[in-house]
């Protein structure tokens, strides 16, 4: 199936089976120091008719689909009756329709109220990706990720009271050798006081055309943490996690130096263990050659 789709596309590794619509081009953000994802474009919002268009095609190539995923970054950003027009047409044209999902951003989750995120959620877009990456506030602003930890505790409130689903992302390595505790402590406190249903770790990776950038935007000099040391920052994370609901935890993503997967905090002690044997050189990790965003 060919959706000719505006390269290049990035979706979460969860929604590699299912159905890619691009709603958005782009971010509309598009600043933080750490992430290439969308250098190479501009953010726009693809006209509804288009999309509707791309929505029809894929159907009738694949009317068994269930579950879409609406790309670019920054989907949520659209007006909801925009949104709501695109969610219609996608149940009208796949009859097996059970979830639509996107990227969202702290920003565009606090543009919207509880209504309105509530309507969504009843039209079946139910899960929002979000990217946390750190719960620190000095970390956030040194990445540049224009949210705050109350901005983004307000979010993921928002979004539990609609109904939706949050899986949020945190990347290690962050805070650097420097910042690392206050990395780790400030994501704790933020997760503790919010609530998200999935929970999943990335190891910092810096593309060679932004790691000039990075470490100018960060405003001092940044030491990349070797293996132990993320493992380290995965292990007083995990440690200092008692969330507000169950959560489903993964490190599985091909970044991370050790996948890990589990329940918290049923499985707390057993992941502590895994990682724990890591540390001490008892269980393998992923080879660099095989690492990668």
């Amino acid at each position: 199936m060919d959706l000719r789709y505006d390269m290049p596309l990035y979706r979460p590794p969860s929604e590699g089976d299912n159905l890619i619509i691009q709603a958005t081009l782009g971010c509309s953000f598009n600043q933080c120091s750490f992430c290439t994802m969308y250098r190479s474009k501009h953010y726009v919002e693809r006209p509804l008719a288009a999309v509707c268009a791309g929505i029809r095609e894929a159907a009738a190539a694949w009317p068994d689909a269930y579950r879409v995923f609406l790309a670019d970054g920054d989907a949520l950003a659209l007006p909801t009756e925009h949104l709501l027009a695109i969610l219609r047409e996608l149940a009208a044209a796949l009859p097996r329709l059970a979830r639509v999902s996107c990227y969202a951003t702290p920003g565009n989750i606090g543009r919207k109220s509880v209504e309105e995120l509530a309507l969504l959620r009843e039209h079946k877009l139910n899960l929002l990706y979000v990217g946390i990456e750190s719960g620190s506030d000095l970390i956030l602003k040194k990445i540049t990720k224009g949210a705050t930890q109350r901005s983004m505790n307000e979010a993921l409130h928002k979004a539990q009271a609609s109904g939706m689903k949050v899986s949020a992302t945190v990347i290690l390595g962050l805070g650097g050798s420097k910042h690392r505790d206050e990395h780790i402590d400030g994501t704790i406190a933020l997760l503790n006081s919010a609530p998200v249903t999935y929970l999943s770790t990335l190891q910092l990776y810096l593309d060679e055309s932004i790691a000039e950038e990075f470490r100018r935007k960060y405003g001092e000099p940044f030491e990349m943490p070797d293996d132990l040391a993320i493992l380290q920052e995965q292990e007083r994370l995990i440690s200092g996690l008692n969330p507000p609901q169950p959560v489903i935890f993964r490190s599985n993503h091909a970044s991370n130096a050790l996948a890990l997967a589990g329940n918290l905090p049923r499985d707390k002690e057993k992941l502590l263990l895994q990682l724990r044997e890591a540390m001490a050189g008892h269980r393998s990790l992923r080879p660099h050659y095989l690492r990668g965003l």
